[in-house]
C-alpha cells in the first residue's frame, strides 16, 4: 500500500512540476520516497514477496551475518539485531521470573493433549509478553526472542540417558500426540485466528536418532540402525510435528548418523526432512555442533570451519548456533559453496522473522497486546498445579493405605528431596515467584490438625545431610547474593549486575551463559553477600568449580583454586556464631572448558540413622521423599557421582545411602510411603517390597508440593500413567550405546518389568467391557470404529486413561504391541461411560519389510484396550485388513 502510494505521489508531483518548471525538486522527492519505502516494508504484501525483496538488497556479508544465532543488525535496511536462541521446555527459561510447569517427562504422564496445549498456550503468552517488554527497552539478547528451541521429542529409549527428562517418554505415538499439542500451543494455532502472524515459533529437536549417551555426544556415531527402527521409533514424532504441527524449526543433533554429522547429513536433512516430508522451515544446528565437524576431539570429519560450514548449509542447515558460519565467505572463495545456495537459507530466516511480525511495528502485531501481568500469574500457577496433579503416578497402594487421613495423625517426612525446591524445577527452567516443596505442601494440607516431623535423614548420594542456610544471606538489603560480571577475565570496565536469591548452579555447558549479557568465555565475576546464621556451629560453603576461584570471608582469602581437567568440589567449613554477620565474597574467572560455579552455604551433618530413627520413633507413618535430582541427571554435566557420568546414569539403582536408610526404617515396622522424584526410571523393586505405597512425582514444578499433598490426602484422585517402563534392575537393559530397539521399552522388552508402560493406579477402580467394532474386516485405506464400556465400580469419582494398542499377529520380530490411541474419560462413582475410538488408515500402518517402508498391510491384527500395556489387563479383539 505504501509503495503504491509513493508511486502515485511521485507521478502527481511530476505532473505538477512539469507545469511549474521545477523538475529538480521532483527528482529529489522521488529518490527520497524510494529510499525510505521498499516492498519488503509493505505489510500488505505476502511474507514470501517481502522476503524475496529484502533478500535481493542484502550483501553477501550481511547474509552470512544473519545465519548465526546472534544475528547482527543491518541498519541501512532497518533490520534489527535478533537472537534466535530462546528456551521454553516447560515454561519460559533463563529470562527471569516465569511460571515453572512440571518437567516434560512428568507432563507426558498425563497422557492429556488438551492439557499440554493449555500449558504451552500459557508459556507462549509469557514468552510474547516478555519479548514485548524487552523490545520496548531496545534489548534483543539471548533468551529474549520469539524462537523457542523446544520441544525435545527424541525417544527415551534407555533410562540411563540423562537428557531423557526433557522428552515425552519412550513411545512414538504418545510423543507425537503431546509434541504436536505443545507446538500448537506455542505457535498460537487456533488462537487469534484473524492474526496473520505466528505467536512464537517452536523447534523440534534433536533430529535425529539422538538418545544418549551424553558424555560422548560430540563424537558418537549412531550406526547400523535398522531401517525399521528408524521409521517406527526414531522418526515418527518428527514427521508428526512437521506434517500435523506445522513446526517452524527443526534442530539437528550433535551426534553422527551412519557416519555423517546430523547437521550435515544429507539423508536426514535433505532426503527425509525436506524432500520426503516437505519441510519448508528453518533447520538450526545444536549449539557448537558445526565446530564438532572439524574438532579433533569430536567428529573430525572435515578439515576446517569453512569446509564444515559449506557442507552444513548445502545439507540444509540454515542457521548455526555458534560462530563457524563466519567462515562461509572463505568457503565461497574456495569454491565450496555459492551465493545462491546461501540465499536459500537466508530467505528461510527472513521469512520466519516476517511471520513473527518481528520486522513490523509492534502495534501491527496482535500478540504484542498480551498483558505482561500474565507472567508468573496466579492463573498460570493454577495451570501448573493442574499439570502437576495430573502428572503424578500412583504406582502402588497396598491395602489402600492412601489416601491418608488429615486429622489426628503423626507423619514423619523424610528424605533428601522432601524440602528441595530447586529439584522440583527440573532443568531448562525459569525462576518462579514461589515454590511449594513437598514438605511445605504436606504442612499446608494438614494445617494444625496433625503433627508433622521433618527429618532429612540422608543426602541424595552421600552419607551426610546438608541443611541450606542460604535464606540467611543478604546483599544490599535483598535476600541472596549480588553478582557482578565483566566480559573480560581482569574485571575491567562496565559490569552486568544480577541478584541471586537461591542456591545457584551456573554452567556454560550447552553454550548457556551465566547471565544475560555475559559472554561464554573470557569473563569474570564477583559475588557478595552477608551471612547472618540463625545458629552457632560449623558452617559449610559448598561449591563445584570449573575456573579460577578465590573465596573470601570478611576480606580474607580462605580458598584459592584453579581447575585443570574438569570441575572440582570445594567444601570449606568455618565456625560461626548465631546472629553475627560474615561477609562472603567469591571472585571467579573463566579458565578452560565449560565454566561452572555451584554455590550453597549451610550446615553439613554426617548421616546418623539411629538419631533419625529416634526422632521419628512415635510417627504413625513415614513419608520418604527420595530419588535423584536434575543436579545428577541432565545435559552433558561436568560433575560425576557414584552411579552417574556426565549427566547420564551408569545404572538405574536408587543411591545406596537412601537404600540404607530405608532398610533401617523398614526394621522399625512402620508403614512407609515412598515418593520418588526423578526424570527417569528407578529400579524400585526393593523399595516396592518394603513400602505400603509408591508414588512417582517426577520433577513437578513450582506447585509440586501442593500436588503431592493433594494425592496423599485424597484431595485429588490420581490419574497419571507411566510414559516409560520401570525396569526391575539394570540387568534388564541392553548396551547403552546400541541403538537397536530389541529389548528396550514396552514395545520390545521380552521380560516382565517392575511397572509397565501406561501403568497408573487410582482411588477409583475401573472395569472394562468387551470391545465392539463396526466391522471385523476392512479394506486397505478404510477406517475402523470401535467402542468399549468402562465402569467405575468404586464409590469415588475418577478419571481413567483408556489406552488402545495394536499388534500384527504374524509380525513375530515386531513390537509386543503399540499404542495407537488414548482417551481421558471422567466417570462418576458407580457409573459407566462408552468410550469411542476411530482408527484411521494412517493409524493402521506398520512396517513392510518387502517395501522397506511404513505401509497398511493385509493380515490379521489384534486390538487391545485397557488401563495399561500389561497383557493380562487388556481386552482384545481380532480384525483383518484385506
Amino acid at each position: 500500500m505504501l509503495h503504491q502510494y509513493s508511486s502515485w505521489l511521485k507521478h502527481s508531483f511530476e505532473f505538477l512540476n512539469l507545469k511549474k518548471g521545477i523538475l529538480s525538486f521532483t527528482v529529489f522527492l522521488s529518490v527520497t520516497l524510494h529510499s525510505q519505502i521498499y516492498p519488503y516494508q509493505d505489510n500488505n504484501l505476502s511474507f514470501e514477496k517481502r522476503a524475496d525483496d529484502l533478500l535481493s538488497r542484502l550483501t553477501i556479508e550481511e547474509k552470512i551475518s544473519l545465519m548465526m544465532d546472534s544475528s547482527q543488525p543491518v541498519k541501512r535496511l532497518g533490520i534489527k539485531k535478533y537472537n534466535w536462541w530462546n528456551e521454553a521446555l516447560h515454561g519460559v527459561a533463563r529470562a527471569g521470573q516465569a511460571t515453572v510447569f512440571p518437567q516434560p517427562i512428568g507432563m507426558s504422564a498425563t497422557f492429556d493433549k488438551e492439557l499440554i496445549y493449555k500449558v504451552f498456550s500459557a508459556v507462549s503468552d509469557e514468552a510474547r509478553a516478555k519479548h514485548t517488554i524487552f523490545s520496548r527497552q531496545g534489548s534483543y539478547e539471548r533468551y529474549q526472542g520469539l524462537t523457542m528451541w523446544t520441544p525435545t521429542i527424541n525417544i527415551f529409549r534407555d533410562p540411563r540417558w540423562g537428557r531423557g527428562i526433557e522428552t515425552y517418554g519412550e513411545d512414538p505415538f504418545l510423543t507425537s500426540l503431546l509434541g504436536v499439542a505443545a507446538v500448537r500451543g506455542l505457535q498460537g494455532s487456533g488462537d487469534l485466528k484473524k492474526s496473520k502472524y505466528d505467536k512464537v515459533h517452536a523447534c523440534a529437536k534433536h533430529f535425529a536418532v539422538h538418545s544418549g549417551p551424553e558424555w560422548n555426544r560430540h563424537s558418537f556415531n549412531a550406526k547400523n540402525i535398522k531401517t525399521r527402527d528408524l521409521y517406527e521409533t526414531y522418526l515418527p514424532a518428527f514427521e508428526a510435528l512437521v506434517k500435523e504441527g506445522n513446526v517452524q524449526e527443526v534442530m539437528c543433533a550433535y551426534n553422527r548418523f551412519e557416519g555423517e554429522p546430523c547437521c550435515g547429513n544429507d539423508q536426514l536433512l535433505m532426503q527425509i526432512l525436506r524432500k520426503k516430508w516437505g519441510f519448508q522451515g528453518i533447520v538450526v544446528s545444536d549449539c557448537g555442533a558445526i565446530a564438532d565437524f572439524y574438532k579433533e576431539s569430536a567428529h573430525n570429519t572435515h578439515t576446517d570451519a569453512a569446509k564444515a560450514s559449506a557442507a552444513a548449509v548445502l545439507s540444509g542447515t540454515d542457521l548455526e548456533c555458534g560462530s563457524s558460519y563466519k567462515s562461509l565467505m572463505k568457503a565461497m572463495k574456495d569454491g565450496d559453496i555459492s551465493e545462491s545456495a546461501i540465499d536459500i537459507s537466508v530467505k528461510r530466516l527472513l521469512l520466519a522473522r516476517f511471520k513473527l511480525g518481528e520486522m513490523d511495528r509492534a502495534s501491527d502485531v496482535e500478540w504484542t497486546r498480551i498483558n505482561p501481568d500474565v507472567i508468573a500469574s496466579q492463573k498460570h500457577a493454577a495451570i501448573a498445579l493442574e499439570a502437576a496433579q495430573k502428572s503424578i503416578v500412583l504406582l502402588q497402594n497396598r491395602n489402600n493405605i492412601l489416601p491418608l487421613k488429615k486429622d489426628g495423625i503423626k507423619i514423619a517426612v523424610m528424605g533428601p528431596n522432601a524440602n528441595d525446591s530447586i529439584m522440583q524445577w527440573g532443568n531448562y527452567n525459569g525462576t518462579p515467584k514461589n515454590t511449594v516443596t513437598i514438605l511445605q505442601g504436606i504442612k499446608n494440607s494438614v494445617g494444625k490438625n496433625s503433627n508433622i516431623i521433618y527429618e532429612q535423614g540422608c543426602g541424595l548420594v552421600e552419607d551426610y545431610v546438608f541443611d541450606s542456610a542460604f535464606a540467611y544471606c543478604k546483599s544490599e538489603g535483598k535476600k541472596g547474593m549480588s553478582a557482578k560480571y565483566w566480559n573480560n577475565i581482569s574485571k575491567n570496565g562496565d559490569t552486568v549486575l544480577q541478584q541471586l536469591d537461591h542456591p545457584f548452579s551456573l554452567c556454560t555447558s550447552g553454550d548457556t551463559v551465566f547471565a544475560q549479557g555475559v559472554q561464554l568465555k573470557d569473563f569474570s565475576a564477583e559475588y557478595n553477600t552477608f551471612f547472618e546464621p540463625a545458629e552457632s556451629g560449623e558452617a559449610s560453603i559448598q561449591m563445584y568449580v570449573n575456573g579460577k576461584v578465590d573465596l573470601k570471608i570478611d576480606g580474607k582469602i580462605v580458598v584459592s583454586t584453579k581447575t585443570g581437567h574438569g570441575p572440582k568440589k570445594v567444601n570449606y567449613q568455618f565456625l560461626v556464631e548465631k546472629g553475627k554477620k560474615y561477609q562472603i565474597e567469591i571472585d571467579f574467572a573463566y579458565h578452560s572448558g565449560d565454566a561452572q560455579l555451584n554455590f550453597d552455604i549451610g550446615f553439613q551433618r554426617k548421616s546418623d540413622f539411629q538419631k533419625s530413627l529416634q526422632k521419628v520413633s512415635d510417627a504413625d507413618v513415614i513419608v520418604f521423599v527420595g530419588g535423584i535430582s536434575p543436579s545428577l541427571e541432565g545435559e552433558e554435566m561436568g560433575v560425576d557421582f557414584p552411579g552417574f557420568k556426565r549427566g547420564d546414569r551408569t545404572d538405574i539403582e536408587l543411591p545406596q545411602t537412601q537404600k540404607s536408610l530405608l532398610n533401617a526404617l523398614e526394621k522399625t515396622g512402620k508403614q512407609i510411603i515412598y515418593i520418588n522424584c526423578s526424570g527417569s526410571a528407578i529400579a524400585l523393586d526393593y523399595i516396592a517390597n518394603m513400602s505400603a505405597a509408591v508414588i512417582q512425582a517426577w520433577y513437578p514444578g513450582q506447585e509440586g508440593g501442593t500436588a503431592v499433598a493433594d494425592i496423599l490426602f485424597g484431595d485429588y484422585n490420581p490419574s497419571g500413567h507411566l510414559p516409560i517402563t520401570f525396569y526391575k534392575n539394570s540387568s534388564q537393559l541392553p548396551d547403552f550405546e546400541n541403538y537397536d530397539m530389541e529389548g528396550r521399552t514396552y514395545r520390545y522388552l521380552r521380560t516382565d518389568p517392575l511397572f509397565v508402560f501406561g501403568h497408573g493406579l487410582s482411588y477409583s477402580s475401573f472395569k472394562y467391557g468387551k470391545i465392539k467394532a463396526d466391522k471385523n474386516r476392512i479394506k486397505r485405506g478404510q477406517s475402523l470404529q470401535l467402542s468399549v464400556l468402562v465402569k467405575n465400580k468404586s464409590k469415588v469419582d475418577g478419571t481413567e486413561t483408556v489406552q488402545l494398542y495394536l499388534k500384527k499377529k504374524d509380525d513375530h520380530n515386531g513390537p509386543n504391541r503399540e499404542l495407537r490411541a488414548v482417551k481421558k474419560i471422567f466417570i462418576s462413582a458407580g457409573k459407566s461411560e462408552k468410550v469411542d475410538f476411530l482408527l484411521e488408515a494412517k493409524d493402521l500402518k506398520s512396517w513392510n519389510a518387502e517395501l522397506n517402508e511404513m505401509d497398511i498391510q493385509v493380515g490379521i491384527y489384534t486390538l487391545e484396550i485397557g488401563g495399561s500395556s500389561k497383557a493380562e489387563s487388556l481386552k482384545s479383539l481380532e480384525f483383518s485388513i484385506r
